[in-house]
């Protein structure tokens, strides 16, 4: 059977990235560069996983000039689009960089009416049985939360493999409805549970044993420049992070994820699905975008692979 594989982004933007000597207060600070990108996590997997050789469809809300714009930049690496048009504007997101500091301008994005929101979720309900489903990001105006509940449900019953990267404590909700793959960062794991320090390694396995036991199949913790660790029932495997000069590390999370799923899906190793996509988040952060994948067998060199077999 060949595996159809959707994204679905709630709140796409373009994100416009920047570089100036030094940002000052109530000046005309000029740039030196310019890019702008058409973003929102799961439009990055997206092109992450056309870019890997691996054909998918963007789903999700756009509207306006900026949203034409994403959609062209999609089309044009040739990836499918299904998207919902809605009034209003996508959003433009900001980031700054200035020497050695990086600021970050995001906006909430355009009110989306509750008919739009039912035929997204129509669309959801209509995709082949067996297929993936990526849901990243954050929900726009209009739209609540339990939007994610209702995708992990839809998923269950249709048996669609649903990959959720969320940042919202709705996330233990849909645990119940039993994700394929959920990908929390270390801030996200304690605001899921309520855990107001940094956390060490052994709680940061204990949480993630902790989402395993409450549905999801699998967890993949995204931890900067301190690598990744995958839960899941079988495996407990800690990567370590390639070094480097870090430009942006805005997308460096969807791309890790979306290279390791697109890894597992060309029909690697779990080891070498982890490797490969620790070095694509290196190489992502390490650019002002997307990584374009051509440095990434040199940063594989440094990656190493360690079971966990036990903790504290």
């Amino acid at each position: 059977m060949i595996l159809i594989i959707y994204t679905c982004t709630l709140n796409p933007a373009i994100d416009l990235f920047v570089d100036v000597n030094e940002l000052k207060p109530f000046v005309v600070n000029r740039t030196q560069t310019e890019d702008y990108i058409a973003n929102g996590k799961a439009i990055n997997i997206s092109f992450l996983l056309k870019r890997m050789g691996i054909d998918n469809t963007a789903l999700g809300f756009l509207g306006g000039f900026t949203g034409a714009f994403i959609q062209e930049e999609l089309e044009n690496q040739g990836i499918r689009t299904d998207f919902i048009e809605i009034d209003g504007i996508t959003r433009v997101n900001t980031f700054i960089r200035a020497k050695d500091k990086e600021y970050k301008v995001v906006n909430k994005g355009p009110e989306i009416p509750g008919n739009k929101v039912e035929e997204l979720l129509k669309k959801i309900n209509d995709i082949p049985s067996g297929s993936i489903l990526f849901v990243s990001g954050s929900v726009p105006k209009g739209v609540e939360e339990d939007i994610y509940v209702e995708i992990a449900k839809i998923c269950q019953q249709n048996d669609l493999k649903l990959i959720l990267d969320i940042s919202s404590k709705k996330m233990l909700d849909c645990l119940t409805y039993q994700p394929y793959l959920i990908k929390p960062n270390e801030e996200e794991l304690a605001h899921f549970f309520e855990k107001n320090h940094a956390l060490t390694e052994d709680e940061i396995i204990q949480l993630g044993e902790k989402l395993l036991e409450k549905g999801s199949r699998s967890v993949l913790i995204s931890l900067g420049e301190k690598g990744s660790i995958f839960l899941s029932g079988e495996e407990k495997i800690k990567v370590n992070s390639p070094r480097g000069t870090v430009v942006n590390t805005a997308c460096a999370g969807d791309a890790l994820l979306g290279a390791f799923v697109g890894k597992q899906i060309l029909g690697t190793s779990l080891e070498e699905a982890l490797s490969f996509a620790s070095a694509v988040g290196a190489s992502t952060a390490f650019t002002s975008g997307l990584s374009d994948l051509s440095d990434v067998e040199p940063l594989m060199k440094q990656i190493k692979i360690q079971k966990i077999t036990h903790w504290r």
